[in-house]
């Protein structure tokens, strides 16, 4: 059990890059695809947002004139009539033309992926493993915090007993914060086992957050904002909570300590609290998902406001420039703390779970005076 949870942090990592590849394409290619649309003139602001939030087989970096540039990222298909393909998603010519068959839908149910027509010219789907956007930030937060990792615990090899100053000192704080302050009270006394499974997901879940608020590479993609991203670390902890319960929590689940009418002929509170061990994770997955997503909507909306009054004149544009950049800024300084409270939340409330799936037999005692 002890080896499991050591190695828990890495299949972490695996899963949440194979998890991305087959489901995080939705809409995948919104950058890719085609350019944000417009109706008679004007802006579509819901298609434009749809289209930043999404997965992307290429990392768009900016567009010059006519030019865009970016940056391609291996795609890697199996198709059930030509078999496995591996090549640049630049082949695709920032989603205008086909390659070896495959092409990126512009419409239909597969907007924005990659798509094969079969023998009877429907459009299929093949397997998709391709490196996408938020694969690769994945990659790039998973090596940017072994890296910091690595050098806070070699500064500490070097000098154990001296005080670190610094970005080391900073560092060192804010670990233990996370330690002392959610890990300990919330698992109990078994906080040792599952202090690298927490530790991984508090700083994964920060550091994911606080790229996506940069909006230049190698930030900017929309990690913890997607589904698939949210789910892996939900289901990750959901698995270490019910592998690792005691009984006496699959006692109180099964056959809580509740009237006898509550539980035969009909187990209502079982039902229950069977229920609630999938709800539990099933929170947490919602939880971060949706107010990351929601901040990046925001802003992007703000952002919008300004292309969206330009037709209303230049009074009204200069007023609405105006007013859209106050708000972004103010919008990306709460994100800030939300960037925290978020990898702070799931942290501590993964932290209770698990001390909650540790509860040991209550003891009676009788106290004579």
């Amino acid at each position: 059990m002890k080896r499991l949870l050591k190695i828990f942090p890495l299949l972490i990592v695996v899963l949440l890059m194979i998890t991305t590849g087959l489901k995080a394409n939705e809409p995948a290619a919104a950058e890719v695809a085609s350019h944000p649309a417009e109706e008679a003139g004007t802006l579509n602001v819901k298609e434009l947002i749809l289209e930043h939030l999404g997965d992307t087989y290429e990392w768009h970096i900016t567009t010059i004139g006519e030019s865009h540039i970016s940056i391609p990222l291996p795609v890697i298909l199996i198709s059930k009539t030509s078999g496995f393909h591996v090549f640049m998603s630049s082949a695709f010519h920032h989603g205008h033309e086909s390659h070896n068959g495959f092409y990126i839908a512009h419409e239909g149910d597969f907007k924005g992926k990659i798509v094969e027509k079969d023998a009877t010219g429907q459009e299929i789907r093949p397997l998709d493993f391709s490196l996408t956007k938020n694969a690769a930030s994945l990659l790039i937060s998973a090596i940017l915090l072994i890296v910091i990792i690595l050098l806070i615990a070699r500064s500490y090899k070097r000098n154990p007993l001296e005080a670190k100053k610094g970005f080391v000192g900073m560092m060192e704080m804010f670990i233990l914060s996370v330690y002392d302050g959610i890990i300990k009270p919330g698992v109990g006394k078994d906080y040792k086992k599952f202090a690298p499974y927490l530790l991984t997901v508090f700083f994964f879940i920060f550091t994911n957050n606080l790229l996506g608020l940069i909006p230049l590479f190698p930030g900017g993609a929309n990690v913890t904002g997607n589904i698939a991203i949210t789910f892996v670390l939900a289901v990750c902890t959901f698995l270490i909570v019910n592998i690792t319960g005691t009984k006496e929590y699959f006692k109180e689940i099964f056959w809580p300590d509740v009237p006898m009418w509550l539980k035969v002929p009909i187990p209502i509170m079982p039902a229950i609290e069977v229920i609630g061990v999938f709800t539990k994770p099933f929170a947490l997955m919602i939880r971060l998902f949706a107010n990351i997503l929601a901040g990046h909507s925001i802003v992007l909306g703000l952002v919008c406001l300004i292309f969206v009054t330009v037709s209303l004149g230049i009074p009204t544009n200069a007023s609405m420039t105006v007013v859209s950049v106050i708000f972004t800024i103010f919008i990306d300084f709460v994100e800030l703390l939300v960037a925290y409270i978020q990898a702070y939340v799931f942290t501590m409330l993964s932290a209770v779970f698990i001390g909650l799936s540790h509860v040991e037999a209550h003891h009676h005692s009788e106290v004579r005076s």
